[in-house]
């Protein structure tokens, strides 16, 4: 690119002349916009390059009625977010897709009821053409905020059953939760435990339930003082495995519903001098780096693949937004990804 001193920054129309266009012709190929013959757009292309033009937003927006930005709506405090691998991973799958697509992301957090009037000014405001939200409570008012915005929406993590039937036609990505949780409580069971306790997740959010319901798939008949509810956190984790304990101290095995709760029913665990996997064998979900690894001993877990389902809700949204330019109305189908087993030393 050749250095341009100050106050020289290069105009359209310098590349439109160097392109030997007029400047509509420039404008429509700088901007994204259409029915110009590849010819003329390998010149501008060009003359862009050579002079180093940098298209004006606000131009680009008039012409592609898009803003090239996508909010990213995460229904959890700051807290949450930043100290949950989780998060990260999904963000990071998100922000690669719409960076190759020249799509900026905006980041977009709950950390209470009072930031549901800002979040729904800003997103019926025109500042971004459509929206990602994930982690979705059951009584959360994102769904009603994005659906009156008329923006595009992805979630991530399946509507719950009970929300708002026009919450059901919006397309979702999650994994097989259910699936993946039979598939620990098989592994325990095949190892010949008998007494299987679950650390759940909050039961206001689907992934929480449907791993429930898979341990329940397997154990239709397991002790309900076996089940004690965690909040997807390392603490939360402590003090459910500390209940269960208290509950059941003769149990040989635990599936927890995430990695971080795992962790924290491993530190119980140890500081109660109780041996894993000898006394009682333990099984996360999610298969989180650093998490699941770096734990004494390392997790058995299940395996998700965040970070790409954080590429496909971008890429099932840039797929709706280009099909609402091209005057086509179809809804992207949902996306369930598959779950595996990783077997580590804990079980």
């Amino acid at each position: 690119m050749p250095e341009q001193s100050p106050g020289s920054r290069p105009t359209l129309e310098a590349v439109a002349a160097r392109a030997g266009v007029s400047r509509a012709t420039a404008s429509r190929v700088v901007n994204g916009g259409d029915g110009v013959r590849k010819p003329l757009v390998d010149k501008v292309r060009a003359a862009v390059d050579e002079l180093g033009y940098i298209p004006n937003h606000a131009a680009r927006t008039l012409v592609t009625r898009r803003t090239g930005a996508v909010a990213v709506v995460i229904a959890e405090p700051e807290i949450r977010i930043f100290s949950d691998p989780f998060f990260s991973q999904q963000i990071r799958g998100i922000s690669k897709e719409l960076t190759a697509h020249d799509t900026q992301l905006v980041l977009l957090l709950v950390e209470g009821p009072g930031d549901f009037d800002r979040i729904a000014r800003y997103l019926s405001g025109g500042h971004v053409d459509g929206a990602l939200a994930f982690s979705l409570h059951t009584d959360d008012a994102l769904p009603e905020i994005t659906r009156r915005a008329g923006i595009p929406a992805v979630y991530g993590g399946r509507p719950s059953p009970t929300a708002d039937p026009g919450d059901q036609a919006v397309p979702f990505v999650d994994a097989d939760n259910r699936g993946g949780a039979r598939l620990a409580v098989r592994l325990l069971k095949d190892l010949g435990r008998e007494r299987i306790a679950h650390i759940c997740g909050p039961p206001d959010q689907t992934s929480a339930m449907d791993r429930l319901d898979g341990y329940r798939d397997v154990l239709p008949d397991a002790d309900p003082a076996l089940i004690a509810e965690g909040a997807f956190t390392v603490e939360s984790g402590a003090r459910a495995m500390t209940e269960l304990l208290e509950r059941r101290p003769g149990l040989d095995a635990v599936f927890a519903a995430n990695d971080l709760m795992a962790s924290g029913a491993l530190r119980v665990l140890r500081e109660r001098g109780i041996s894993v996997p000898e006394q009682v064998a333990l099984v996360g979900f999610d298969d989180m780096d650093p998490v699941a690894k770096e734990t004494d001993p390392p997790l058995t877990t299940i395996n998700q693949d965040i970070e790409g389902q954080g590429r496909l809700m971008a890429r099932l949204l840039l797929g709706a937004l280009d099909r609402g330019r091209a005057g086509s109305g179809t809804t992207p189908a949902s996306v369930i990804t598959s779950t595996t087993l990783v077997r580590r030393a804990s079980a």
